[in-house]
């Protein structure tokens, strides 16, 4: 069965509205005539008042004598009650099957997301957005998805209602903003369309140019065009799928263990940390503990890599460091370099 639409709601407050006050103006008259010429208008209305509202402070206007007034009360309270009723359940059936509701919902979630920081937006939650949006899940990362179709976004919530959305345009300046792209660690760009995706990449350098940008393209061809209009990093389905089955093949072993790296119940991954700024020159065996958290795989400096450094091995500013980690032994690694 549908929903009655909110226009029927709202005629139904407006009938039960006007039939209450019918009450009232009722047996405000009736207990006048009852209580005559004792009772006074506000005594009337008082007394009906507090019969519909089932308050029954007592009878403001004698009945003691008048039988029939009472039962005049009966009438009066089955009609009033039975109309407060249908009012009180109009109401909450208006607010659960309106835009009232979502709106406010609405409101409560644009909140949320100025107040992030450092987050993800995930421009596209189809099959690859949606994978992307698992991923950042799974190793705790804070995203926002900005998706224009209603019935991909209404997919993806239905297994994730918590998750901080948008339905708009991501390339829409006002939408990237009300997605928080200005404090934005970094977007996704993963639509379906190539074209679409271009022009999401351009609009968040343009809006956030520290912001990093990892386009999804179709077409390999349009990786220059990508990166002239401000994308990082380019990744195309159909290549890394090539790339895929040919390592398959050829390093079975290899693809078996991360394969199962991303399906560990630890939730295992190869991460990187970036070394502060003004972090000061130490030795890796005086900074890094050996953990099971952790593994130290290698670092990158100066353009340099050095796999498997030494515990004499200096680290310095704006090193990156290569680690296979947990999500927690990652956060271990970034509070200890002040990440």
């Amino acid at each position: 069965m549908k929903p009655s639409p909110p226009s029927a709601h709202l005629s139904g407050l407006l009938r039960g509205t006007a039939l209450l006050l019918l009450v009232h103006l009722i047996g405000t008259v009736g207990y006048m005539y009852i209580g005559r010429p004792e009772a006074t208008w506000i005594d009337s209305f008082y007394m009906t008042f507090i019969t519909v509202a089932t308050i029954g402070y007592g009878e403001t206007v004698d009945l003691a004598h008048h039988p029939m007034g009472r039962l005049f009360t009966v009438f009066i309270a089955v009609i009033g009650i039975g109309t407060m009723s249908y009012l009180f359940s109009t109401f909450v059936a208006l607010l659960l099957e309106s835009d009232l509701n979502a709106t406010l919902r609405k409101k409560r979630m644009k909140k949320e997301i100025s107040r992030l920081t450092g987050h993800y937006i995930v421009c596209g939650i189809g099959r690859v957005g949606s994978n992307v949006a698992n991923e950042l899940l799974q190793t705790q990362r804070t995203l926002v998805i900005v998706e224009s179709d209603r019935e991909a976004l209404d997919h993806w919530l239905e297994e994730h209602p918590d998750t901080p959305h948008l339905h708009a345009d991501a390339a829409d300046d006002e939408a990237l903003r009300a997605a928080g792209v200005m404090t934005a660690a970094g977007v996704f760009a993963v639509t379906g369309d190539d074209s679409h995706n271009l022009m999401i990449s351009l609009s968040v350098k343009l809006l956030n140019s520290k912001a990093r940008v990892v386009a999804r393209l179709h077409d390999i061809r349009n990786a220059d065009k990508a990166r002239r209009a401000g994308a990082d990093e380019i990744v195309s389905p159909d290549f890394t799928g090539g790339m895929r089955i040919a390592s398959a093949m050829v390093r079975p072993h290899v693809v078996n263990f991360m394969d199962q790296m991303l399906r560990t119940d630890d939730q295992l991954r190869v991460e990187e940390v970036q070394v502060p700024p003004d972090f000061a020159d130490t030795p890796i065996g005086q900074l890094i503990q050996k953990s099971r958290d952790y593994i130290l795989l290698a670092t990158h400096e100066q353009g340099q890599w050095v796999f498997n450094p030494a515990d004499e091995h200096v680290i310095k500013a704006c090193t990156t460091l290569v680690l296979m980690a947990t999500p927690d032994g990652r956060s271990k690694i970034e509070k200890l370099l002040g990440a």
